[in-house]
């Protein structure tokens, strides 16, 4: 912070910067793929049916993910009454709650002055400020599991603490019932007990709780997995149906053991996740290296908060590492405990002239680089043109691109001028704070109905007419979620040929009123191709639209192909 403000003030402005910046564009855009339109069609159904034990996507069950992150988006809907305002409140607030319980670790752990230092790491990496503004389950999985490693710390470094071990091992089961790896944070009793066996070696005294203490967790664990997994297991109990049995298969064993052990998409080599971090844990990343001695140093020494954290985030790593499928969200629950893990070495490293001047030019690598792009913009320069052209969305973004990006630029080279390479830190945390300003209120915005279907949903409901009855072959959750009145469907996950088998008799049951939005490579050779009408790109895939009078009733050609493996 400018050394004219009062160090007391640092921390509520810095707070201020952070709620700012990642509540920035809230309501300004509808949910967009490929994970928030089907959780909020499940939070939609839940609340429009009253069931909300097992998610639907339309007439199918949901059995990709546990329901704990639709009931929260389902709560809030109930609580602000919009789903354009609601939706990425569950990811927003926990966000907010992992940098708070960070700031208080730090605080506990090293001192009021590191909270502000371990606060202002986590919320200046990329990858942490790109998942709070994203309405997916990895973002409140980080809440639950920083709030476990919070308890757990508390717990382990500070004295006996048998509510806050309760509260770990309840946040970590609540967490595994929001996303299967929502134990991991238990995982640290094996760096704690590694942390005294070698203060033994030494000869060094043990302070801290018993370690039959932890045994407490275990308890506590399933009662938080209890809040899905008791009522599901009484529906199974009491309704033993087959696409109930088939949907917990597929959730409790499919999506979990067979997607770690055997993934069947998104395979990685084992060093994917050493790019994730050089790249999404910008800008902290470089300068990792610089901390691999002085962290050696405390582990030698025996500092068990260092041993926890860093054998912790070791742990996880390795986890994710050891799974054929790998995603870069996996190993974002690991950023709160490194955050934590680098406050106490961040005061040293920002006195090194070269650390600031790396973090000088970072910044001043982000202005430059959003210049360009902005006035490539705003010059219709060819290469922008064939961006845009190659997603299928106007010129008329480039006015609105441009001048959003050259303002971002122009404020981070005003900014540099004034704090120059002596205030860095500072430089760094307004940049990232402008910089998701300008992704929630400008880009994103502007891209949303091209993002999502909301384009291609409102063109087909002015083509159609507000009496015209709807239906979709081969559809996305987008379609389904945006569009502007009841939507007939035959099933997400079947075959195209089996949807087209429902889809036929519907439209020649009343063909002068009702339509078929279908995606283009899912065209059934039974349709009048004369009558088809081109209604339009979204995300990439190209819809057509068609009146129930192109339906051949008397056709009986089969449409080749299922749907598309989900993501």
């Amino acid at each position: 912070m400018p050394v004219a403000l009062p160090r007391r003030w640092h921390l509520p402005l810095l707070w201020l910067l952070i709620v700012m910046a990642l509540a920035a564009g809230l309501g300004m855009r509808q949910p967009q793929p490929p994970d928030e339109p089907r959780f909020v069609l499940a939070a939609r159904a839940m609340v429009e049916s009253g069931e909300w034990l097992l998610p639907h996507r339309g007439s199918e069950l949901y059995a990709e993910k546990p329901p704990v992150f639709m009931w929260l988006q389902a709560a809030a809907h109930q609580v602000v009454g919009s789903w354009q305002w609601s939706f990425l409140l569950p990811s927003l607030l926990a966000a907010l709650l992992s940098l708070w319980l960070v700031s208080d670790l730090a605080r506990r752990l090293w001192s009021p002055r590191h909270s502000l230092y371990a606060l202002g790491a986590l919320f200046c990496t990329l990858q942490f400020g790109l998942m709070a503004k994203r309405a997916q389950i990895d973002m409140v999985l980080v809440g639950m599991t920083t709030l476990a490693l919070w308890g757990l710390l508390r717990h382990l470094c500070e004295r006996r603490n048998l509510p806050a071990l309760w509260l770990a091992g309840f946040a970590a089961g609540v967490g595994t019932v929001t996303k299967g790896v929502g134990f991991l944070p238990l995982l640290m009793v094996l760096p704690w007990l590694g942390w005294r066996l070698y203060q033994r070696r030494r000869g060094q005294p043990v302070d801290g709780p018993h370690p039959a203490s932890l045994l407490w967790l275990i308890p506590a664990f399933l009662l938080g997995t209890a809040v899905w997994l008791a009522p599901l297991g009484w529906a199974l109990l009491h309704e033993p149906s087959a696409s109930l049995q088939s949907y917990a298969h597929e959730l409790l064993f499919k999506q979990t053991g067979t997607r770690y052990a055997n993934a069947w998409h998104h395979r990685q080599p084992v060093w994917y996740y050493l790019q994730v971090i050089a790249t999404l844990w910008l800008p902290g990343a470089l300068l990792l290296p610089l901390m691999v001695k002085p962290w050696w140093r405390r582990l030698r020494r025996g500092d068990q908060r260092q041993w926890l954290l860093l054998g912790w985030a070791a742990l996880v790593l390795l986890f994710f590492t050891a799974s054929p499928g790998k995603r870069e969200v996996y190993v974002l629950p690991m950023l709160p405990a490194m955050a934590l893990a680098v406050a106490p070495l961040l005061p040293g490293l920002l006195r090194r002239l070269c650390v600031r001047r790396y973090l000088f030019g970072y910044s001043l690598l982000l202005m430059l680089a959003t210049g360009a792009l902005g006035v490539m913009m705003l010059t219709d320069s060819p290469w922008a043109q064939a961006q845009l052209a190659r997603r299928a969305m106007p010129d008329t973004l480039l006015p609105v691109f441009g001048d959003g990006l050259l303002t971002f630029a122009i404020a981070v080279a005003t900014l540099a001028v004034w704090l120059r390479i002596r205030r860095a830190g500072t430089l760094v945390l307004l940049t990232h704070g402008l910089l998701w300003m300008l992704y929630g209120l400008v880009l994103i915005p502007a891209l949303d109905p091209y993002a999502s279907a909301s384009a291609v949903m409102r063109r087909v409901g002015t083509r159609i007419g507000p009496d015209a009855e709807l239906a979709l072959v081969a559809w996305r959750e987008q379609n389904l979620l945006q569009a502007d009145r009841p939507v007939r469907e035959f099933g997400f996950k079947r075959p195209w040929a089996e949807q087209w088998h429902d889809a036929g008799p519907w439209l020649a049951e009343a063909p002068d009123k009702r339509w078929l939005l279908v995606l283009d490579k899912a065209m059934s050779p039974c349709v009048d191709q004369a009558q088809v009408i081109e209604i339009g790109v979204a995300n990439r895939n190209r819809w057509q639209l068609l009146p129930g009078t192109a339906w051949d009733a008397a056709c009986h050609a089969e449409r080749a192909g299922a749907n598309d493996e989900e993501d």
